[in-house]
């Protein structure tokens, strides 16, 4: 598929733009007990998207504070953090950085990248959903997009597996990422 002209992304502005915690959310799902999914997010993360020229140049840098999580409750949080999974004292953050965007229809692409978790980095491919561009009403410019990607987690060194009686585990290895990400022109345009 050739590449996108600007004109088929309404607003599209080239720059460099940081993540707005406060307009974003970086959220985790994974199925409990083989009957349930639990839900959680992290707090504190912060990164860059930096839009080209050409669109499919553009790249996206995050780090996420693991120390952050929460899926509110707390003795399930604290677990989480422990050397049974995310050993968040020895293993802070998890990271991604993209290392290509693929286009995959109108306002969709898939985004190629590293993730690193627990001090493993492997490869991922986010779904990804452009949302746009647009001024906002303070004279500054945002854009927005979702993304999506299962990943396993014993990939990453996270792989306490406590099995259950009837069979199964009782948390599951795939793991559903889910990012809504709003981030702000920096500096922002004239």
């Amino acid at each position: 598929m050739a590449n996108l002209a600007l004109t088929e992304i309404p607003g599209y502005v080239a720059g460099t733009w940081a993540i707005d915690p406060a307009h974003s959310d970086v959220s985790f799902t994974v199925r409990h007990m083989m009957v349930s999914k639990v839900r959680g997010h992290f707090e504190k993360f912060a990164g860059q998207v930096v839009t080209t020229a050409d669109p499919l140049g553009s790249s996206v840098a995050a780090v996420v504070d693991a120390t952050s999580l929460n899926t509110n409750h707390p003795d399930r949080d604290n677990h989480l953090r422990s050397a049974d999974f995310l050993e968040v004292g020895t293993y802070p953050t998890l990271e991604f950085r993209s290392t290509g965007l693929r286009p995959r229809g109108a306002d969709r692409y898939a985004l190629d990248g590293e993730l690193t978790v627990h001090g493993v980095t492997r490869p991922v491919t986010f779904e990804l959903e452009l949302n746009g561009f647009t001024k906002d009403p303070y004279g500054g410019y945002r854009t927005g997009f979702s993304a999506t990607a299962d990943i396993s987690r014993s990939d990453f060194g996270v792989s306490l597996n406590l099995p259950m009686e009837g069979g199964g585990v009782v948390v599951g290895d795939k793991v559903q990422l889910r990012l809504e990400v709003e981030a702000v022109l920096d500096p922002p345009a004239a």
